[in-house]
């Protein structure tokens, strides 16, 4: 299918898919439940990053569920929104639900990454990144969740599966789709995870980077 072939019909659920789905993304678990409930924000510890391993890391206890919960809701309430728009402004059709489930996907972790209500400054995306992933295709899912599990219970490394699951999205997208702007969303996608992961990238490079513990720092 050529997506040139939607015309305008494809512009207002686009437009209102992109402001929904990047609404919700600000809702950062880490930064909610530490701000405004332990009244101690999380970007001011350890890696100074609002995710969940920080805010793990940081905090533990029972809260980091209410964490985890948002960030999957979050999520899963963004793809839905843009499933239901563009099925109802367009023909219910294999790949523009797909597209629709990328597009959604894309502003939701810009959201989640760069939240306009706490000063741009939120998570690395992974964990809504990878319910997105799950939501999109199952194929996909197994791949990025597959290696990130993979090489974070094998090295400890959080980062490296989370870079593993940045960089082998576009490719297994293409894989699925075979969609050139499809893929080009999920090269998108993929390229904010590892750009987020910067800091990691360089400190695994260097031998410095800090490994997962089921035990908070004290």
């Amino acid at each position: 299918m050529d997506f040139t072939d939607l015309g305008s019909a494809a512009v207002l659920p686009a437009l209102l898919t992109a402001v929904i789905a990047y609404f919700c993304g600000c809702f950062n678990g880490a930064v909610i439940v530490s701000k405004y409930i332990l009244r101690d924000d999380v970007r001011t510890h350890g890696s100074g990053n609002a995710g969940l391993t920080n805010f793990y890391r940081t905090f533990g206890g029972p809260l980091t569920l209410v964490v985890i919960l948002t960030d999957v809701f979050k999520a899963i309430v963004a793809i839905l929104v843009g499933m239901a728009l563009f099925r109802h402004m367009i023909a219910n059709e294999y790949l523009v639900v797909a597209l629709a489930k990328y597009w959604a996907g894309l502003f939701c972790l810009l959201g989640h990454m760069f939240p306009c209500m706490f000063h741009f400054k939120g998570g690395k995306g992974i964990l809504s990144g990878g319910t997105i992933a799950i939501m999109i295709d199952w194929r996909i899912a197994l791949v990025v969740w597959g290696g990130f599990l993979i090489l974070a219970v094998l090295t400890r490394y959080v980062s490296l599966g989370s870079c593993w699951a940045g960089a082998s999205f576009p490719f297994v997208t293409w894989f699925v789709y075979q969609n050139v702007l499809i893929t080009v969303l999920g090269a998108v996608i993929g390229c904010l995870i590892l750009y987020m992961h910067r800091g990691n990238i360089k400190r695994l490079l260097t031998g410095t980077e800090n490994k997962f513990s089921l035990h908070k720092k004290k």
